[in-house]
């Protein structure tokens, strides 16, 4: 009975009110961005629109590990990508001003695509060597800059709710400007909504987001990456829930 009621207020209340503050969120960003302190614009809109979203579903939320984090410092964060509303888990709640390092294709979603371009998110565009030369350059300006980025080591949501492959370009990006890598480990975003080739509704469940502590460089080159890489997918396996430890290959990776 419960859930038949939250899927009415998903359809009557949590939808609408999504959609709303989606393309609100987006102009904001936009014509903010315009204005000028594209940092500013193009973190705080998606902070509030994040924890916003949350809060319409009635989704708590804990969080682990702010402490492991150092003022002013930059980060490549890497996480576990579970599902949709890791989006909204980490843009409202992991409080640290960062850049998203996101697939080419998002740029096409009507209005957040374009305000994603307008704050200066990093697009991975894939089509040649020259396109991803010119990724990585955007992605070392900013981190020169003091600003973090928050990448998704397995390129796609599971199908699971069991981690896939991680791909080397963050830490080989983190080797490059000797910066610490920090884990991140999300629980629920794949128990809210799992990842199927049809529509379904949001299934209520609590979400974590688990900070472990950065991974510092060891040197330069082939061993630091390797370390950062094995340590970061050791420390996200490690707290995520029993029913989703270990390893599943990923058709999509």
């Amino acid at each position: 009975m419960l859930h038949i009621l939250y899927c009415i207020y998903q359809i009557f209340v949590f939808i609408p009110l999504l959609i709303i503050s989606t393309i609100v969120t987006a102009l904001i960003v936009s014509i903010g961005t315009m204005i000028g302190n594209a940092e500013f614009w193009g973190y705080y809109p998606g902070k509030w629109w994040g924890r916003f979203v949350l809060w319409t579903l009635l989704i708590p939320v804990k969080v682990e590990g702010r402490e492991n984090l150092k003022k002013g410092q930059s980060y490549v964060f890497v996480s576990n990508h579970q599902g949709s509303f890791d989006i909204f888990l980490i843009f409202g709640h992991l409080c640290r001003k960062f850049k998203w390092m996101m697939k080419q294709q998002l740029k096409k979603i009507p209005f957040v695509g374009y305000a994603c371009e307008k704050s200066n998110q990093i697009f991975v565009d894939k089509r040649g060597p020259s396109k991803i030369k010119q990724t990585y350059e955007k992605a070392r300006d900013i981190l020169r800059h003091g600003t973090s980025v928050v990448v998704f080591p397995e390129g796609a949501r599971t199908f699971t709710g069991h981690m896939g492959k991680f791909r080397r370009g963050a830490f080989m990006l983190a080797d490059e400007l000797e910066l610490p890598v920090v884990p991140i480990t999300i629980n629920g975003s794949f128990d809210i909504m799992p990842r199927t080739k049809s529509w379904s509704f949001v299934h209520w469940h609590r979400m974590s987001l688990t900070i472990h502590k950065p991974i510092e460089p060891i040197g330069r080159g082939a061993d630091n990456i390797n370390n950062s890489m094995e340590k970061s997918y050791s420390a996200i396996m490690s707290a995520l829930v029993p029913e989703y430890q270990g390893y599943v290959e990923n058709p999509d990776q």
